[in-house]
């Protein structure tokens, strides 16, 4: 029979206990240090466009001395006025006639067929009387005969290219049932599109009480070029119609000077008008600019107002031209990004300079983070900027501090 030695049973007993002891720390120091390893990073408080206000002024601009003017350039959000007065619009009118028109009644482009013209009518000797009235106040107008078969499609050149006055009323019936029918719609559009400051009483603009803004006009402008068919019809200098044969464009400076429409009008109560939408580009891809020029004085009114609305736009898309710059520094943060209370604000790792057109309201930026579920040092890649100014810009960013996940412990408080 084996006898136990009591000293050397203890020192085993307290020997396990130690150890036990320890295991029992070890685990619950490494299970309060645990990382939640499936839980990424979350960036927050991200920039989301960098506010620089233009750095062009609006006196920059080639606004004329007289009447009212407007600009833009959709690609880039402009839209910017000057002297933004309520006024008679004269045949600006008709780019309203054109939208309601092809809105009820629209026309593929280009023609599916030779005969894919539209409605058409016949002139009556009703239609005969209003030419020969409309030529006798001297308003533009295209000539017509009793019997003459005309359609939609030739209509509207009439209409936009030799700003045929007689031609609204033909459109508007055709497409309303009446005159009355067709004003009533052209002033629901008018408010279904926000040009608020806009009223019409005519489809032609011949009476001082068709009324509008610059700054709804080139709105307007920018709408109705939306249309292909209408940018082909517009860019004409000339169109041929059915009994009148080859007419001009009344608009100045149309197929020179990267001028491609869209409307001119002139009346003693409005003086001239003119929309303008003239082609330029942006890191090679073309793009439009619009001007409108209201209440243009002098000669035979549409040369002003045709010269204002060229130098106006010309002094945009210079502008344009001008690229505006920024410099990103690595002291300032552009956000944070961490684990709930365990963040980290980042930002650039040097000085960086982006450009971008100089009439833009802002420099929008886009950050994409990278996917991180482990410890951030200071100095880690943490995600990118994505930049689309004059360039398209890719940007990393880092860690301005040091950042480590949740541990269980943290969790769990």
């Amino acid at each position: 029979m084996s006898v136990k030695h009591p000293v050397l049973s203890g020192l085993f007993i307290r020997f396990v206990s130690i150890i036990i002891g320890a295991s029992i720390a070890v685990g619950l120091i490494i299970g309060m240090q645990l990382p939640l390893l499936h839980s990424p990073a979350k960036a927050s408080h991200v920039i989301g466009a960098v506010n620089v206000s233009s750095t062009t002024q609006q006196s920059n601009y080639a606004w004329p001395s007289v009447g009212s003017a407007a600009i833009s350039v959709p690609a880039l959000g402009l839209l910017k006025s000057n002297n933004d007065l309520t006024r008679p619009i004269a045949s600006l009118t008709k780019m309203m006639t054109a939208y309601v028109v092809l809105s009820k009644l629209p026309l593929s482009f280009p023609a599916k067929s030779p005969s894919d013209n539209g409605p058409c009518l016949v002139i009556s000797a009703q239609d005969v009387s209003t030419y020969n009235l409309m030529k006798s106040q001297g308003e533009s107008n295209a000539y017509v005969t009793v019997g003459e078969k005309i359609c939609e499609r030739d209509l509207l050149n009439g209409l936009l290219v030799h700003s045929s006055n007689n031609y609204a009323t033909l459109l508007a019936i055709m497409t309303s049932g009446s005159v009355e029918a067709f004003v009533s719609e052209m002033n629901a559009q008018a408010n279904l599109i926000g040009i608020v400051s806009t009223h019409y009483v005519d489809p032609s603009g011949f009476l001082p009480g068709s009324v509008s803004t610059a700054q709804d006009q080139v709105q307007l402008a920018a709408l109705l070029m939306q249309s292909p068919l209408v940018r082909s019809i517009v860019s004409q200098s000339s169109v041929v119609l059915p009994v009148a044969g080859k007419v001009d464009t009344y608009t100045p400076y149309v197929g020179t000077n990267d001028v491609i429409g869209v409307k001119s009008g002139r009346t003693v109560q409005a003086g001239g008008c003119n929309a303008m939408a003239m082609t330029f580009m942006i890191n090679g891809t073309p793009q439009i600019a619009y001007a409108v020029v209201l209440g243009a004085q002098g000669g035979d009114l549409l040369t002003p107002a045709g010269n204002a609305t060229l130098a106006l736009e010309k002094s945009v898309i210079s502008m344009i031209a001008q690229d505006a710059h920024f410099i990103f520094s690595p002291n300032f943060s552009l956000g944070s990004i961490g684990w709930g209370s365990n963040i980290t604000t980042f930002g650039v790792r040097e000085n960086t300079e982006i450009s971008w057109s100089s009439v833009a309201h802002g420099l929008p930026v886009k950050f994409v983070s990278k996917h991180i579920t482990s410890r951030i040092h200071k100095g880690d890649v943490v995600g990118w900027l994505l930049i689309d100014g004059s360039k398209k810009y890719r940007i990393p960013v880092v860690a301005q501090e040091s950042a480590v996940p949740l541990t269980l412990w943290q969790r769990l408080r």
